[in-house]
Order: structure tokens, then sequence, then C-alpha cells
């Protein structure tokens, strides 16, 4: 979907420990390390990118998002069963705007893919989390990190976008600063609940904002029995299982080295592309994916030489 290193918080007044998972599930998913985690993360949202596409004609756009945003809410809500009781009311306050984010960002982005290639929007979205890195970073060299990797996603996408619908553009800028505020809010959440619990509460907020969008828009196209099950499948591969991935792995990396791992998403969309679809590389594409590469290593080297932290401070 913690870090020591989150941007922007008010001074803290004590730390705590990481909380810990205690089941099987998330203690087998933590293994994998925080980087296996964003990458496994990563891999799931390209498939589930695909689907949606391919659902848009069928229930729209907003439709789409209603449909990932409510199934995905009804899994974490079976699966994690939050405790309602017991919280501050500065934890419903993080895990309510961390749900307007994710259901802010699943929107814009599907607006954007609407109007433009699903490639040019992943990469322009992609701008808000290297932007994240940048204001958030405590050290020079991740400033060059972010713009080794910013210079891999402009060269990934063809060296300019003067040529595609500009509200499309708007859209995928929109839903990358949300991906930013995603990436603070993610963090914050996980510091805040066990497990995935914040997770799954905020992804109710989500849905419940949204569906009327979905409805306004798709109608009874949502009752159709293969539109819920393609619906459920994108639910599962673009939001329960990156976002579970991703807030374990914020819970061990600093927001900044998290942020720069996200510019591989073009990148393994453009393998998938090669390896899947037989979409030819061009040169100037493999080079942006070596430098996307090169400088998501460098951010992770950068963190373990830091050494992993005990505790955390209260966002």
């Amino acid at each position: 979907m913690s870090t020591p290193d989150a941007p922007a918080t008010p001074a803290p007044t004590r730390a705590r420990a990481v909380p810990e998972p205690t089941v099987g599930g998330p203690r087998r998913l933590g293994s994998l390390g925080p980087v296996g985690l964003v990458l496994a993360g990563g891999i799931s949202v390209q498939f589930g990118g695909a689907l949606a596409v391919s659902l848009m004609p069928r229930a729209g756009a907003l439709g789409v998002v209603a449909l990932r945003l409510l199934v995905a809410a009804v899994v974490l809500l079976l699966i994690c069963r939050p405790r309602l009781r017991g919280h501050s009311r500065t934890d419903w306050g993080t895990v309510i705007v961390f749900g307007i984010t994710m259901a802010a960002m699943n929107g814009l982005f599907y607006q954007s893919v609407a109007r433009i290639p699903l490639g040019a929007a992943v990469t322009l979205e992609v701008l808000g989390p290297l932007a994240l890195s940048v204001l958030s970073s405590r050290r020079a060299v991740n400033v060059v990190w972010a713009g080794l990797a910013l210079a891999g996603v402009f060269l990934l996408g063809g060296g300019g976008f003067d040529s595609l619908d500009p509200i499309g553009v708007a859209f995928a800028l929109g839903a990358g600063a949300m991906w930013a505020a995603y990436i603070v809010f993610s963090a914050r959440t996980g510091r805040r609940f066990p497990q995935a619990d914040g997770l799954a509460l905020a992804m109710a907020v989500g849905a419940v904002l949204f569906l009327p969008l979905g409805i306004a828009e798709s109608g009874t196209k949502l009752l159709d029995p293969v539109t819920v099950g393609l619906g459920a499948a994108v639910a599962v591969l673009s939001s329960v299982l990156p976002y579970t991935l991703e807030l374990l792995a914020l819970r061990r990396l600093p927001a900044a080295t998290f942020a720069i791992l996200m510019s591989l998403e073009p990148a393994v969309a453009a393998t998938a592309g090669f390896l899947i679809l037989d979409q030819a590389l061009t040169a100037p594409q493999a080079l942006a994916i070596a430098l996307v590469i090169a400088a998501s290593m460098g951010a992770v080297r950068t963190q373990v030489g830091r050494g992993k932290p005990k505790a955390v401070a209260n966002g």
C-alpha cells in the first residue's frame, strides 16, 4: 500500500514500534521483503489495469472504478474484520482522508486512460511519486536517483506528450498528485491500524463516495454478471493485492525510497507488453527501462546503507 521518513508530518510526540502482522497470510507476504512486496504489487496492478481497460466499454470508466472499490472493500472487510471501536478522532480522520485519496486517484486515472494510451497515462501518473521523493528527501543522493528515474520516465513516454489529449493529460497528472498523497496516507494508516484494518476501512470510505458516480454513469450495466465478475477480478488485481502489499512495504521503507520504486510501473508495463503482447521495444524505451531500474536500485542501496529503523513516529 512504515516509514520513518513520511513527508510533511508534524513533530512527533512519541514513537511506537511498527505493529507486526499476527496472522499467517500477512506474515508470509512480509517475508518477501519490502522491495519484493512493491514489485509484486506493481505486476498485479499491470494485469489489473489491462483488464480494466477491456472492461470500460461494458461499464464505463466511473462504473469500473465503482465496481473495483466496492468489491475490494467487501473482500477486505470480510478478511480483516476491522474493529470500529477504540480508535481516536485522528485515526478516523487519517483513514477517511486515505479513502478519499484512493477514490480520487482511481477516478482520475481511469478518466485518463479513457482518453490517452495506458502507457502514457502511467508515465505521467508516476511523476507524482517522483515529485514526492524529491520534496520529502533528506539526503541529496535521493534527488539524484529521482532525477535519473524522471529522465527514464520521460524517455519511456517518447520524450514529449504534446500529441496527447490535454484533458487526458490533466487527469493523469491529477492522478499522480493523488498517488503521492496515497503514499503518505497509506504509511500513516499502516502505523495507526494493525495489519490491513485501516486499508479495509479506507476502501469502504472510497467505495461509498464513488458508488453514486458509477451508478449515475452506468446504471443497470453494473448488475450484469459478466461485468460484475470482471470487475471483481480488477478489484483483486488492482486494489486488494497491490494496496495490501504496498501498505506492508511502507511499514519498512521510507516514503522517498518507495516513491522512486513506483517509477518501475511504466517499465513493468513496457516489459509485460514485450513478453506477453509481443510488442517490440525501441532502443530509447530499453534505455528508459535501464535508467528507471538503475534509479530504483540506487534508492534501495541507499536505504540498506542506512539500516532498518526499529521504531517510527506517530503520523
